[in-house]
């Protein structure tokens, strides 16, 4: 990861870390990312509903890079995602890169934390 991403991950890793009162882990980031694009927050979500908004995170974050298109929304309201291409056989810690640099990506065109 070049030092311009890594400084920005830690950036935004900190005013997470400010705005939610306590360090946040992947899972957690992506679960904030997955109720940002569904648009709807409620009191509590299910452990199903859960996993779907981590789901739906990845989905966002990847269609940038072209693996995934949104197709649109269910009954439910909910993004309904297609694959589009295979993502790239990476060890884990590759795999955690590579989502950091979509996360920073994403902050950026969105316009979080400017």
């Amino acid at each position: 990861m070049s030092q311009q991403i890594n400084d920005k991950w830690k950036s935004i890793l900190g005013k997470l870390e400010e705005q939610f009162g306590k360090k946040l882990d992947m899972n957690a980031i992506l679960l904030i990312i997955g109720i940002r694009e569904l648009g709807s927050l409620k009191e509590k979500f299910t452990k199903e509903e859960k996993v779907r908004l981590m789901h739906i995170a990845v989905c966002r974050l990847f269609s940038t890079s072209g693996y995934y298109e949104l197709v649109g929304v269910n009954y439910k309201g909910w993004p309904q995602w297609k694959r589009v291409k295979d993502l790239p056989f990476v060890d884990v810690f590759e795999q955690e890169t590579l989502l950091r640099h979509h996360i920073v990506t994403y902050f950026e065109e969105e316009q979080i934390y400017d």
